[in-house]
Formats: structure tokens, C-alpha cells, sequence
């Protein structure tokens, strides 16, 4: 399908606008000040501003001399009434933000500079190549993670991977491999800052990455601070076969640990492994170095060479990483869950003198509910008493935990009760399961509360097998409250969830 570039422009101009109340006009003109693209507010004359930016060319042209990349410059320039920011894509195309007179370059330049890549793209792209034109919000922390359920059942998470390094050592290649599956053959400096995003599975989780692709232009070191706010991992690159860009690698470790907000990982990236007959840098001399570093800073990192040509070792590079984030979300949110239990337990222990939970199942000793609770370390340290099928936890605080089998189960004075159920080998309850709820209703005191977990099949028939139970009547008589909840596999997380859920509900019957 044939590239429609002014689409494209004019939804990345907008997206631009929506965000940066303080820019009157985008323009993109050649050496005459003509007009290729451009959007404006309203009330904004475009032809002006097209001879606005011609009138003013000289004045980029002496800028440009100044940068090493003859290709690329930047300036800006006051008028009485807006202040103009340049930035060059080319040598004969320039990208023209009119600013209102009070704007601030400094905090519109991070923004421009990720305009100014992303117009290159559009002018140079091939057919089938993907643009992105959605626009980052600079000034606000990304986001970590963005975590939904645990880590067994699958989860949603969203990552901010940095990728960093010197000029012409595959940053882009490596991003575009990884993304679309192809190699970048023919090569252009990253202006600034270039952001692609890329969903895939990952051990049954969805996981959405933010793949920011920093300049490496010394002048533009000032906003990569910005840019690196809120990464989970940087991917320092280098080029196999130029012993410069490896030699660079602790500028950028330096570089990266002055501006980074909070740990992250790093990874060393060796990139044209294919090139195996021109390699300059030897794998054993590049793991030295991370080994080096990592006892340097008294932090783990990371070596792994690959191939944007080939494809080696891309898809590993950015799944590891993530697996590794997946696996910290899920200690950070069971951490959540324990100190909002303990919260819970200490709030409902500050108007009564104890506080009675009974888990119910197939195995007393293996409860998973109770497991957990257990694994609370700021419980303090129980005394423990067990019997044939049962076993008892008491707590210096007044919380005391039951677990029974079902059939040695005694129901006294509980204030909240866990059953759970086992149907994973099963399409349909097992009648006995509502005479074993309903003996608990028979013993329960009104006013208190009960969890039921049923472990399933992923593709069982949930509501047919909720209506095969016949307690919901009884218990509505007693004003018992209850949940029924399912678990496709014993997600810690979605447990801690229901142990948080009855505990809420102890609290204010």
C-alpha cells in the first residue's frame, strides 16, 4: 500500500499541537522557504510563516557551520512578536516551530527534536516502512509498569527500554530489527530522538515496550536527561568491529548513571556480530568490561552481542529484560498486597481482641490462602498447634488462623472463611461441595463473611457451574456476604487480591 505522507504529517503535526499550547505553527520548507508540510492554530497565516523561515535561512546557515554534522543544525531566533526554533533535517530541508513570544525553548527543544526525527522519517520512508506519530509527554514520569494480574495466569505490562551509544553503531537497526522484523539498510543519523513501540507474548503475558532511540550529538546531551526519566533498562550499544564506540561504552555508563532517576539495568550491546571477519573487539574483552563495571558501581551488567542484519540474539536482548521487570512488577505488587493485609489486620485488631480466619480445603497443610498470610513476616512469629487435619496459628497481635481438612472442618466464632475448591479435573461441582458450604453457613455467626475459590480449567463453563451450587438462598437469610471467585491456576497475586477483598469487607459489616 502506497505511503500517504501527507496523512501522516498531518496527524503528527496535530498530535504535536495538542501537547505544546505554546507553538503557533510546525513548517517544513526547502532552501526557499517553500512549503513541504506544515499545520498551524487558527488565526495563524501559513504563507507568512513560510517567509518568515525563508527570511531567516542566513541565519541557520551560520549556525550549521558550527556542528560537526554538517547535515543536521539547530537555532533558534526572536522576532517581536514569536520566537522561532530551526532545526535542519537536511541541507536543504528545515523543520520551523513559530512559538508564541513567551514560550520557553527549553521545554518545547525535547519535543522539537522528536518532531524533527520523526518528520525524516515520513520524507525518506519506503512503502511498507512504520511510523509511529503518536507524541510522549516529556514532562511527566513514565510509568514503570503497568501490572494487572500475576505472573501464572498473564499479565499486561508496559516498559520504557532506552537505547544508547555512539553514532552509526545499529541503535536504529536494532530497534527497527526488533520491532519489524527487517534490517534498516540504508543509514540516517537519529536527529534526536526517535520512539517506537512494539507489543508481543511473552510466557502468556502481553507486554507493550517503549523503545526510545536517543541521538547520540554531544550538543544534545542537555535533553537527554529528559528523555531518559522513567526507563526501566538502558542498552548501551557499540559496533564490534570500531574499538572507538567500545572504548566510549563507560562515557555512556557515566553519562547515564548521572542522569538516571533510580536503578535500572543495563545491558552492553555488541552489535554486527555478523561481521565476524572485521571484529575489532573480542567477546571475552567486552564481558571483562561488564564484569568491570558491574564490581565498579556494585550493580549487575550485562553482555550480549547481535545481529540487526541477521537478527541474532535482538528477540532475546529485549524478552530477558522484560522477564526480568515482569518478575520485579511481581515482587513490588505482592509487597502492595502485604503491607495493605497487615494495614487491614492491625485497623480491624484496633476495636476487638481477635480477629478468627478458617481456610478450608482438600489439604489443611497446603491451603494457599493460609500460605500466604504466613509469608506476612511482619506478623511477627506465631505459635503453632496441629492436630489430625487441622492446625492452628496464634498471633501476639490476636489473629488467629485455622486451616482444616473437610471433613475434620470446626467452625467457632470465625469471623471470615476461605474455601477453596478443586475442579481442575472436573466440567461440573462435586455435589458434596454444597453440603460442605452449607455446614459452614449452619456454624457461621451472621454478619460475617465468605471467600469461595474454585480452581479451574482456562475453558470451563463458569456460569453453568455456578449454577450447580444451591446455597446462595441460606445465605442470603443469614445476611452472610460472600464471593465466589475463580482461579485458573494459583496466582498469588489474584489470592492476595481475595484475601484483601474479605478483609475490607470484615472491617465494615
Amino acid at each position: 500500500m502506497a505511503l500517504n505522507r501527507n496523512t501522516l504529517f498531518n496527524q503528527l503535526f496535530t498530535n504535536f499541537l495538542k501537547i505544546n499550547n505554546e507553538v503557533e505553527a510546525v513548517i517544513v520548507s526547502d532552501q526557499d522557504g517553500l512549503i513541504i508540510a506544515g499545520e498551524t492554530r487558527e488565526d495563524i497565516d501559513l504563507e507568512l510563516v513560510s517567509i518568515l523561515t525563508a527570511v531567516v535561512n542566513p541565519v541557520i546557515e551560520r549556525f550549521r557551520k558550527e556542528f560537526s554534522y554538517k547535515k543536521f543544525g539547530t537555532a533558534n531566533f526572536d522576532t517581536e512578536n514569536n520566537r522561532i526554533l530551526f532545526i535542519s533535517i537536511t541541507e536543504l530541508i528545515t523543520l520551523s516551530l513559530v512559538i508564541e513570544n513567551l514560550g520557553s525553548i527549553d521545554r518545547i527543544a525535547p519535543y522539537a527534536y522528536f518532531l524533527a526525527e520523526k518528520v525524516a522519517q515520513i520524507l525518506f520512508a519506503s512503502n511498507d516502512d512504520l511510523i509511529e506519530v503518536s507524541i510522549p509527554k516529556f514532562e511527566y514520569k513514565t510509568e514503570g509498569q503497568s501490572y494487572q494480574i500475576g505472573l501464572e495466569s498473564g499479565g499486561v505490562y508496559r516498559f520504557k527500554f532506552i537505547i544508547i551509544g555512539e553514532h552509526e553503531v545499529g541503535k536504529t537497526s536494532i530497534v527497527r530489527r526488533f520491532v519489524e522484523g527487517r534490517f534498516l539498510a540504508d543509514y540516517r543519523t537519529t536527529i534526536g530522538l526517535n520512539v517506537l513501540t512494539h507489543n508481543f507474548e511473552f510466557f502468556g503475558n502481553e507486554i507493550s515496550l517503549f523503545l526510545w532511540d536517543i541521538g547520540a550529538q554531544q550538543y544534545f546531551k542537555r535533553y537527554r536527561k529528559i528523555y531518559y526519566k522513567g526507563a526501566q533498562a538502558a542498552f548501551i550499544v557499540f559496533d564490534l568491529t570500531n574499538r572507538e564506540s567500545f572504548y566510549n561504552i563507560r562515557n555512556w555508563y557515566d553519562e547515564l548513571n548521572e542522569f538516571k532517576e533510580h536503578d535500572i539495568s543495563i545491558v552492553i550491546v555488541g552489535n554486527k556480530q555478523d561481521l565476524e571477519q572485521e571484529r575489532k573487539v573480542d567477546y571475552d574483552e567486552a564481558v571483562d568490561l561488564a564484569e568491570m563495571l558491574s564490581e565498579e558501581y556494585n550493580k549487575k551488567i550485562s553482555y550480549i552481542e547481535t545481529s540487526a542484519l541477521t537478527g541474532e540474539n535482538i528477540e532475546e536482548a529485549f524478552g530477558l529484560v522484560s522477564y526480568h521487570y515482569i518478575m520485579l512488577s511481581k515482587i513490588f505488587e505482592e509487597n502492595k498486597f502485604r503491607d495493605l493485609i497487615l494495614a487491614d489486620i492491625n485497623s480491624i485488631l484496633e476495636s476487638k481482641a481477635s480477629l478468627i480466619l478458617t481456610f478450608i480445603s482438600n489439604s489443611y497443610a497446603n491451603n494457599p490462602c493460609l500460605i500466604l498470610l504466613k509469608d506476612i513476616n511482619d506478623l511477627g512469629t506465631p505459635s503453632k498447634k496441629e492436630k489430625k487435619g487441622r492446625e492452628t496459628y496464634n498471633y501476639k497481635n490476636g489473629l488467629i488462623l485455622e486451616s482444616y481438612n473437610f471433613d475434620t472442618m470446626k467452625i467457632v466464632n470465625s469471623d471470615g472463611i476461605f474455601i477453596i475448591f478443586d475442579a481442575i479435573q472436573r466440567d461440573t461441582i462435586d455435589p458434596a461441595w454444597n453440603n460442605i458450604i452449607l455446614k459452614v453457613v449452619k456454624n457461621l455467626e451472621d454478619n460475617k463473611a465468605i471467600s469461595i475459590g474454585i480452581k479451574t480449567k482456562e475453558n470451563v463453563n463458569w456460569s453453568k457451574m455456578m449454577g450447580e451450587f444451591d446455597f446462595y438462598t441460606k445465605l442470603e437469610e443469614r445476611n452472610i456476604s460472600y464471593f465466589i471467585f475463580k482461579i485458573n491456576s494459583e496466582s498469588r497475586l489474584e489470592l492476595y487480591e481475595h484475601i484483601s477483598t474479605m478483609l475490607n469487607t470484615i472491617k465494615n459489616l
